[in-house]
């Protein structure tokens, strides 16, 4: 076992780190969505030059999750479809023989590729909160296909050609996080 595996191991592949990693960025993204619902209703109170809202609470009637979901736009039906094809992805994954002589980096890369695929969904799920949903969720949708698209080729075929689209993909996640906050 090299440094890098080792590394590697202590980092990402043994199960404390993994459970721990996956309480971290559930926990962040819970946080980060409460904070952009939050800062959304304060900016458009600020746009409006009104004065803030009361606390007032309002008791209503519940609404049903299906209204909500046909309410929030095509992205929470996208957010559905790319969860369920990650947990397919994932499953297919786990089940799935690779060469050999590159098992373990190819099995590292293809679990990347589904870990950010998984996340990536979730996060579509906030998209309706977001001030420019178009926006934002173009872009987390695009990004997430480009950078595990690209790993999941790499992982899946043992080719690299097409490489140098990951950290593009990585770029425009990075852009369409930011765009929830604008």
């Amino acid at each position: 076992m090299g440094f890098y595996d080792f590394v590697n191991f202590v980092l990402y592949d043994n199960p404390v780190s993994k459970t721990v990693t996956s309480m971290v960025l559930v926990s962040a993204f819970c946080i980060l969505t409460f904070c952009l619902a939050r800062n959304c209703v304060s900016l458009q109170n600020s746009k409006n030059n009104s004065p803030p809202i009361p606390n007032v609470t309002v008791i209503t009637e519940k609404t049903p999750l299906w209204k909500l979901a046909t309410e929030g736009g095509p992205f929470i039906r996208i957010a559905a479809l790319l969860g369920a094809s990650a947990v397919a992805l994932g499953a297919y994954g786990a089940h799935r023989t690779f060469p050999k002589d590159r098992e373990v980096e190819l099995k590292l890369i293809y679990d990347t590729a589904n870990r950010y695929h998984f996340f990536h969904s979730l996060a579509l799920l906030s998209i309706p909160l977001c001030q420019n949903p178009k926006i934002a969720g173009t872009l987390i949708l695009s990004g997430t296909i480009l950078f595990s698209g690209t790993l999941y080729y790499h992982a899946l075929t043992a080719d690299n050609k097409f490489g140098r689209l990951a950290p593009l993909g990585g770029t425009i996640l990075i852009l369409g996080w930011l765009s929830m906050v604008i």
